[in-house]
């Protein structure tokens, strides 16, 4: 038997992204966005609404960072999530994350999380809400790769949104080795 919840923006993994953009004087900023993810090979679209003061800074700016969100740091990621930008002038200050200016697009590089996209706004549709980025570098805090010489995702523990139950769940299991699992699939 299944239970029917209506039409409603329900999903699995929404990967918890955060966004940071510099408004017009140079200040970072950053906001907590799950709704989003790769588009084309090398391209982010999200869903922003354009209330967000990061979005207004990203018009600005044209350039955005995209960090994922950690288990380590849920709780300044829900807090980038939960305080406004408009309202609060030194989220990131108050959230004790600090930031490095990326050297390929005029956006900041939050220090603390491991994996950053580091982005050109290639478009925002103000009606639709939907920004897209070209993806200009993905750079990767070293202490994140495992011997193998990858990015170990039990060393990132990369955070999601839990749209059903409104909490945060952590991703550090390897299932299976994708494109590798053996599954033969018979045709009828």
């Amino acid at each position: 038997m299944r239970k029917n919840l209506g039409a409603k923006p329900l999903s699995y993994p929404q990967v918890v992204f955060i966004i940071a953009a510099y408004d017009e004087n140079g200040k970072p900023n950053a906001m907590n966005a799950a709704w989003g993810g790769i588009s084309e090979e090398k391209e982010v679209s999200m869903c922003l609404s354009n209330n967000h003061k990061t979005v207004k800074d990203i018009e600005v700016s044209k350039a955005f960072t995209v960090s994922f969100g950690t288990a380590s740091l849920v709780k300044e990621c829900d807090y980038l999530g939960i305080v406004s930008g408009n309202k609060e002038s030194d989220k990131l200050g108050k959230a004790n994350l600090h930031t490095v200016k990326s050297e390929l697009v005029n956006a900041p590089i939050i220090e603390e999380f491991p994996i950053c996209l580091e982005c050109k706004l290639i478009s925002y549709d103000r009606e639709s809400c939907i920004m897209k980025g070209e993806i200009v570098n993905v750079s990767v805090d070293e202490r994140v790769i495992g011997e193998n010489g990858k990015v170990d995702v039990k060393k990132v523990e990369p955070i999601a949104f839990d749209p059903f139950n409104g909490t945060y769940i952590k991703f550090t299991e390897v299932v299976d080795n994708a494109f590798r699992c053996g599954l033969e699939i018979s045709k009828k």
